[in-house]
């Protein structure tokens, strides 16, 4: 570029002078403008005002998303366990925020509730209560906050905000207690406005109960509860905390570049928490997550970030299936991955703690532009002790940051830690850079683009070693008797998506523990209105029995789900999958259903009514298209639809009734493995995917191209989840996450970027959860296939080989 400026001087001066302009523009040459280096100084000066710090969290719950964590074996659980809580080590987190269950689902799953019926109290009910004392033991000092999403039915007749559901609140906080836990803030009704009164209500319940120091926190929505705050003292006196949810710009799962504050709130005087942000997947949310950080008290004073979720702990078929700190949703292998967004997370959490002191001199923009990054100081209680956490994920150039240390700060040794937010490296992540000694309090730092630094003078910060055992398929044959599962638990492998499936006692004159389905009337819903259902196993099973005992305790059917696919956002009913339903009167049906809950008949018919209160036997058979029903061992009937070729198996009612399950089983028939041929793009099934000239080449790219019946066509499905052709496997380019990374061949590593499962028709990567894609539905040959979120367009749509 040097050489073409200075020939160009010589001909054209007036060009040579724009040139010479762009090139200082591009380096940032003395400018200031977007994204260009800059020059900030940072005044660390302990006598500065600005709010506490209230702490960074993570949300368990609005979704069952914790669900699968808890099936995991033991020792990658503990380590998981370790990667979220154990100061020192991980996202050391100061917060967790735990779902009141209220048999509803919250978006990936429902949580059971203590109180199915009224007056009747069941505190060993769900496994939040195991998740807090898991991380209370790792972290004595971490905040536990309680907020429902919904609640069973009969709480004012169906109204949320009621003494009924006041009560229920406080029988909760009781359960609390009797697990040795002090929860020290409570919420209302998760992003459903508020009621006055019934906040006002609940603090002199609570304060009467002997709970005075629980803080509640509204309304857990958007800004409009900060008017009713400043304007009625009652109510101000009720709410400690001010919580809204996803303030940032672009709201849920948006860029956060921005966090604009509300003037009414802040002058309430109340904290500002953002209690609940986040909805990104675990490694390209890391940006978003640590702006929302930063920027959220920059622009807005927030003074608390609670992250939703905690840990992506549920099937890959699921909305959002990859969004939280860790993706955990390997159980049977106990394969996880420890995200970005969680050492974003540490990058403060290891350097601060609840009861610091934000100091607004040293809290600010990077050259005074948001584009450039942004920084926020905080002060130890004890005085001197600081740290700067210093963001530049939307730079495009090195900052150039002087820290000018006073009031009564220490001048010692600035310890500086890093994560690169760009690479795809564990190495890269809470790196313990080289230390820096201020010189007259002062000391400078060139912060690189896309990294997050924490400049402190605090010890103690580690990163965790454990690493996670390779990805594998929950294997066939399976079944469960339900007689190992604790009492009030779900079973393994099995996650209630409506209503609430629990191990009891079996009833019918049968011993043992057997699966009941616990809500006995339609729950006060968050999310949209579903039949109960439970579903699990393998998104690679193929062709099975699935079979179980069912005793039927009211009117109405019981249902087997098989091949259960990809499950609608916000809409459980509906769901990618075969039922099977049978009910009380002997009427039988197989029915398809889909995403947008399109039920279609594929075969029906009568057979000896089975009544209730007796046990029957009942199988669903798919084996390619064949679909085949059974009642107490006698076939009823068969279809003949090839929509869904592979998938889980679930369980569930149509309607609120106490139904039992038990013996469940998933038994192989015919063939397991896809055998081998092209992959056809559905939406025009005369191009298939290929590669590129029949290389075996490392990195030669996976593309589209006319079905020729060549060996360059010829894909091999595997067991273990990959897809072979020629001895290498279709992998995603460098393990990526984000929409638009290209797919091309790999030596097999079993690494998870080499992972498909067939739903519904697409081909998912279930650990970027991402559907393998046609670029805007481009057929043209040579047009290199890619990832992208999965969205139900034909252009996701293949035909894998069949058996």
């Amino acid at each position: 570029m040097n050489l073409l400026v200075q020939r160009a001087a010589l001909r054209r001066p007036a060009v040579a002078a724009v040139l010479l302009l762009l090139c200082a523009l591009l380096l940032g040459v003395g400018t200031h403008t977007a994204g260009a280096a800059s020059t900030t100084t940072i005044a660390a000066n302990g006598t500065s005002g600005g709010r506490t710090f209230d702490g960074i969290g993570a949300i368990s719950g609005g979704g069952g998303n914790t669900k699968l964590l808890t099936d995991y074996p033991a020792a990658q659980q503990q380590q998981i366990l370790d990667y979220l809580f154990k100061p020192g080590y991980g996202a050391d987190l100061q917060i967790l925020k735990a779902e009141i269950g209220g048999d509803t689902n919250s978006t990936d799953g429902s949580e059971s509730s203590h109180m199915h019926t009224a007056g009747t109290v069941d505190c060993g009910t769900g496994y939040e209560w195991w998740l807090m004392q898991q991380a209370k033991a790792r972290n004595p000092q971490i905040k536990l906050y309680g907020l429902a999403w919904g609640a069973p039915g009969w709480p004012g007749g169906g109204n949320f905000w009621s003494t009924d559901t006041v009560n229920y609140l406080v029988s909760w906080l009781g359960c609390a207690a009797s697990h040795g836990l002090t929860i020290d803030y409570l919420g209302g009704w998760n992003e459903r406005g508020y009621n006055v009164a019934w906040y006002e209500q609940l603090r002199t319940a609570l304060d009467n109960a002997g709970y005075g120091s629980a803080q509640i926190v509204a309304a857990d929505s958007d800004w409009s509860v900060a008017g009713d705050v400043a304007s009625n003292s009652a109510f101000a006196k009720a709410v400690s905390v001010i919580g809204v949810h996803y303030p940032c710009a672009g709201g849920d799962g948006g860029s956060a570049d921005t966090c604009p504050g509300n003037s009414t709130a802040t002058g309430t005087g109340k904290p500002l928490w953002a209690s609940e942000n986040g909805s990104q997947d675990l490694n390209t949310g890391a940006g978003p997550l640590i702006r929302s950080i930063t920027r959220g008290y920059v622009d807005a004073h927030f003074t608390a970030y609670v992250n939703w979720p905690v840990v992506a702990a549920i099937y890959p078929n699921l909305p959002y299936s990859t969004v939280g700190l860790v993706l955990a949703d390997q159980p049977s292998s106990g394969a996880y991955t420890v995200g970005r967004s969680l050492w974003a997370t540490a990058q403060v959490t290891q350097f601060t703690a609840p009861g610091w002191k934000f100091l607004d001199s040293g809290s600010g923009y990077l050259g005074g532009s948001e584009t450039n990054g942004s920084y926020v100081t905080l002060k130890s209680t004890n005085g001197t002790d600081y740290s700067t956490v210093i963001e530049t994920s939307t730079a495009t150039a090195a900052q150039n940051v002087t820290v000018n240390v006073s009031g009564g700060l220490s001048t010692g040794a600035v310890h500086v830690w890093a994560t690169n937010l760009n690479s795809g490296s564990t190495a890269d992540y809470l790196v313990h850079q080289q230390d820096l000694t201020p010189s007259g309090g002062s000391y400078s730092l060139t912060a690189q683009p896309g990294y997050v630094y924490t400049l402190t003078t605090t010890t103690g910060q580690g990163k965790g070693t454990a690493t996670s055992p390779a990805p594998g398929s929950l294997a066939l044959p399976y079944s469960d008797t339900f007689d190992s599962t604790t009492l009030g638990q779900q079973p393994r492998y099995l996650s209630q998506m409506q209503g609430a499936f629990e191990a009891t006692a079996c009833a019918g004159g049968r011993a043992g523990r057997c699966l009941t389905q616990q809500a006995p009337t339609k729950p006060i819903e968050w999310d949209g209105d579903s039949n109960p259902y439970t579903i699990g196993g393998s998104l690679n099973w193929r062709n099975y029995t699935v079979a179980a005992d069912v005793l039927l305790r009211q009117a109405g059917s019981a249902q087997l789900m098989a091949r259960a696919g990809t499950q609608h956002a916000f809409g459980p009913a509906g769901i990618n999958a075969y039922v099977l339903q049978v009910s009380d009167t002997g009427a039988w049906s197989i029915v398809r259903n889909n995403t947008s809950h399109t039920l279609t008949t594929l075969a029906s018919g009568t057979v000896a009514a089975l009544g209730t209160g007796s046990w029957h036997h009942v199988a669903l058979t798919v084996n390619g298209a064949t679909l085949t029903a059974a009642v107490d061992g006698t076939t009823v009937g068969t279809a003949n639809d090839g929509t869904y070729s592979t998938g889980m198996v679930g369980l569930g009612t149509s309607g609120y009734q106490t139904d039992q399950f038990d013996n469940l089983s998933v038994t192989p028939v015919g063939t397991q493995t896809s055998g081998t041929g092209p992959i056809t793009a559905i939406a025009d099934t005369s191009k298939c995917a290929d590669d590129d000239t029949g290389s075996t080449t490392n990195g030669t790219k996976v593309q589209m191209w006319d079905c020729n019946g060549t060996g360059a066509q010829n894909w091999t499905p595997q067991s273990d989840g990959t897809i072979r052709l020629g001895g290498k496997c279709m992998d995603i380019y460098g393990a990526g996450t984000a929409d638009g990374t290209l797919v091309e061949l790999w030596d097999c590593n079993g690494g998870g970027n080499q992972k498909w499962q067939a739903v519904g028709g697409t081909l998912v990567n279930p650990a970027s959860g991402k559907c393998l894609d046609d670029p805007a539905s481009n057929t043209t040959n040579g047009t290199q296939l890619e990832i992208w979120t999965c969205n139900g367009g034909a252009n996701q749509q293949w035909i894998t080989p069949a058996p």
